[in-house]
């Protein structure tokens, strides 16, 4: 006779578990579709509305009935979304890109996360906060922060390290798209050549896209192309950072675990490679993704008050904006090179 894999009193364990938890997540999803609603209608960036709605409602983070599940949302389906952005991309992607773009963002993305630990040190800021900003910068905006964030070793100020580095790269990206094609049409760059440095440098996909295309239709392919190949390195770095996590331990002593999200993301970007996604279904992943992470990102909103923001003093904006700098010279100068 086979026995069921859940019995009564594990069941009914799980249905009020869920129970425990469905009021934040609710609250998180409204955010999200409030943002969202925002997003498609006005124009602007979706993870910043759901931030700056977020952090309006922080006195629900005290709430007994809702924080378990805006604490669920902000960190466990956060590492779901993270994890079904490997049907975004594939190999042949990154392979079509040819050397030179990659050695680009291979430099840029090494020298930036290098500058943020150094503008870390320099201010008195611990190594992770350098890793978090620079990672942010360097790959992707906001996605890569959250899943930065994931895998850094807990401690005291992380999460509002992580909103306020979310905050910034999506702010900054925002700018950058109204910013850099003009500039680098003046420089004399080619539409391809702009391409690639609107994809080379804006933090936030959307940016990259609304930037490149708003340039030509060639400038808007090369730096989405440009863009994903960025995105390609986040499961790079965040195991290399999963894997100097697990040779460290946390404030409290406790091993850090291993990131399985991590190892998710790499099989959905490899099944995806593979053909084994059918376009419908890697859609589908890519829009539950999508609203996992702005979810996530309500939560975090939710869980910060603008006042903790403001206590972290004028360093850290100052930090971001230098590392933004610095990816735009340093990119513009390569490519110059190249």
């Amino acid at each position: 006779m086979i026995r069921p894999a859940l019995g009564p009193a594990q069941l009914a364990a799980a249905a009020q578990g869920l129970r425990l938890l469905l009021p934040g997540i609710a609250v998180a999803l409204t955010v999200a579709a409030a943002s969202t609603f925002l997003s498609d209608h006005h124009g602007g960036p979706v993870m910043l509305f759901a931030l700056l709605i977020g952090m309006s409602l922080h006195f629900l983070s005290r709430d007994a009935v809702c924080a378990p599940g805006l604490d669920f949302t902000s960190k466990r389906l956060l590492r779901w979304g993270i994890a079904l952005l490997g049907a975004r991309i594939t190999l042949d992607q990154i392979a079509s890109l040819g050397a030179r773009p990659i050695v680009i963002v291979l430099v840029c993305l090494a020298a930036t996360i290098g500058a943020g630990l150094l503008l870390a040190r320099l201010t008195g800021r611990d190594w992770a906060f350098g890793v978090l900003t620079g990672g942010a910068v360097a790959i992707c905006g906001a996605s890569a922060a959250l899943a930065i964030s994931a895998v850094l070793p807990r401690a005291e100020g992380r999460e509002q390290h992580t909103l306020f580095t979310v905050v910034a790269v999506t702010s900054l990206s925002t700018v950058a798209m109204i910013l850099y094609p003009p500039v680098f049409a003046a420089l004399g760059f080619a539409e391809a050549e702009i391409g690639i440095l609107l994809g080379a440098t804006i933090h936030d996909v959307a940016q990259v896209v609304g930037a490149g295309y708003a340039v030509s239709d060639l400038a808007g392919d090369t730096a989405t192309y440009v863009k994903l190949l960025r995105v390609a390195m986040l499961p790079v770095v965040v195991v290399v950072l999963a894997l100097i996590a697990l040779r460290n331990r946390r404030q409290d002593g406790a091993p850090v675990p291993w990131p399985l999200f991590t190892l998710a993301f790499l099989a959905i970007l490899l099944a995806n490679s593979l053909g084994l996604l059918p376009p419908a279904l890697a859609g589908l992943m890519l829009d539950v993704s999508r609203w996992l992470l702005v979810a996530a990102i309500a939560a975090l909103g939710i869980k910060t008050s603008l006042q903790a923001l403001f206590t972290l003093g004028p360093a850290n904006p100052a930090i971001v904006l230098a590392e933004t700098l610095f990816l735009a010279l340093l990119a513009t100068l390569l490519l110059t090179l190249l």
